[in-house]
């Protein structure tokens, strides 16, 4: 579904991310994974047309997008769950929702969506009539999710979906990960909390100072010692 081919991306003269090369299959969940500061979320951007590569190619079904301004990238089947929510805080959970749906034009194509977001999250359904900024952090991270997936994406893009969230709700929003793939659509993940993603995803690949040092089944990146202690502290 996705191949970057050898994407760098630099920010005033720095190199953010260099030489990236890598995959996602329909239906997997892959997970970027590494440091502060390795370049993770510079790729999300640069993938959803945030940031704009220096070189490299995006192929997503086959066309290239590298470069490519964000509302076509949203258009073509893929959504970012930005790092920070970036909700609008005082429209009230269900204005927020609507707004994600704003590429459907009939009223039926905007509203179908809602049913699988009130599954995943049923405490939105609850909250309907609340503003954003009144929400806990878990609550308005399940916001922003089911906001992207009122867009039906193809593939959904998560930068750091535990951040600023109580332990006990971040279970259940990576266990929403998986279910979102379990009804057909593909997950890109980057995430502090590397045990935990790494159990939830099929294939990761580490990255490290903008380069990717090292990927695989998440099972076995996980499991080795060596690649815990230097590339992921853990």
């Amino acid at each position: 579904m996705l191949e970057v081919q050898s994407l760098t991306t630099a920010y005033e003269g720095l190199v953010a991310i260099s030489d990236i090369s890598l995959s996602v299959g329909a239906s997997e969940i892959v997970a970027v994974v590494g440091a502060n500061g390795a370049g993770k979320s510079t790729l999300l951007k640069t993938i959803a047309g945030m940031e704009r590569p220096a070189s490299g190619r995006i192929l997503f079904e086959g066309a290239d997008i590298a470069g490519a301004p964000t509302h076509r990238v949203n258009m073509l089947g893929i959504a970012l769950v930005p790092e920070g929510r970036r909700l609008f805080p005082r429209l009230a959970v269900r204005d927020n929702l609507r707004l994600g749906s704003y590429l459907h034009r009939r009223k039926s194509d905007r509203e179908a969506p809602l049913e699988m977001v009130f599954n995943l999250f049923p405490r939105l359904a609850e909250r309907l009539d609340q503003r954003a900024e009144t929400l806990s952090g878990g609550e308005q991270q399940m916001l922003s999710i089911g906001r992207a997936l009122m867009t039906r994406p193809r593939l959904l893009m998560l930068d750091e979906p535990s951040q600023g969230i109580m332990p006990k709700l971040v279970d259940e929003i990576l266990d929403s990960v998986r279910t979102i793939r379990e009804a057909g659509t593909t997950v890109l993940i980057v995430e502090q909390r590397l045990a935990e993603t790494l159990e939830i995803a099929d294939r990761a690949y580490v990255l490290q100072t903008g380069r990717v040092v090292m990927s695989g089944p998440a099972k076995e990146i996980a499991g080795n010692a060596d690649v815990r202690r230097a590339y992921l502290g853990i």
